[in-house]
């Protein structure tokens, strides 16, 4: 089974943090850690608690959400009042894969979320990705991936989006993108049978081979 994205949100406003917590916690595929306050508290958490992705705001009590996000060492978003173009350039530049601007609509947390899973469901594992594939997890990461073509159905998106870089089986590929295995093993033949995603067979110790997809080389 996929391991959820654990998440911690680090807001000194209690009230903010616990709306931002229970969005992570309604998102598929997340799980959300109890939020923290002050970047002391934000660095003990990162230690202890190992999360997978960070909320940082920026104007926090014991310094600045930004060069935390920079130092720490985790994925994260900057959810912040400042909105102005240097603050924006300055979360980027320290790597933030998010800048959200305070008031913002549940909605657009919700999408930015729903991206990172897709983008870390391409670059989450340990395989070396090709470089069609760290095309594709940026372009899903900033809202910029091609449409669906029109000869693929948006489960089959969907679909070759769960593949990863080193391909996968139709069980691992329904469970990533939420599906049954026999839904994701049917769409995955019918991408097969168009040249779209390649199978390769996997011998294990039964003997009996297991099929596995993937997207051509």
């Amino acid at each position: 089974m996929t391991a959820p994205i654990r998440t911690l949100v680090v807001d000194d406003d209690f009230r903010v943090a616990g709306i931002h917590r229970d969005i992570v916690a309604a998102a598929p595929g997340f799980a959300a850690l109890d939020p923290v306050h002050t970047l002391a508290e934000a660095s003990a958490a990162v230690r202890d608690r190992s999360p997978d992705l960070v909320l940082v705001d920026v104007y926090l009590p014991d310094g600045d959400g930004i060069e935390f996000v920079r130092a720490c060492g985790v994925d994260a978003f900057v959810l912040t009042a400042a909105g102005d173009a240097a603050s924006v350039r300055r979360s980027l530049r320290a790597g933030a894969l998010a800048h959200l601007v305070k008031p913002f609509d549940r909605q657009m947390l919700e999408v930015r979320l729903d991206r990172y899973r897709r983008f870390r469901n391409i670059l989450g594992g340990t395989d070396t990705p090709r470089q069609a594939e760290i095309d594709r997890a940026l372009a899903i990461m900033h809202g910029s991936d091609a449409p669906t073509s029109p000869s693929r159905s948006v489960t089959e998106q969907v679909m070759l989006d769960a593949l990863g870089s080193g391909g996968a089986s139709a069980a691992e590929v329904g469970e990533r993108a939420g599906v049954s295995r026999a839904t994701a093993q049917r769409h995955l033949v019918a991408l097969a049978s168009r040249g779209i995603v390649e199978v390769r067979l996997n011998y294990g110790r039964s003997g009996r081979p297991e099929h596995r997809y993937a997207l051509p080389r």
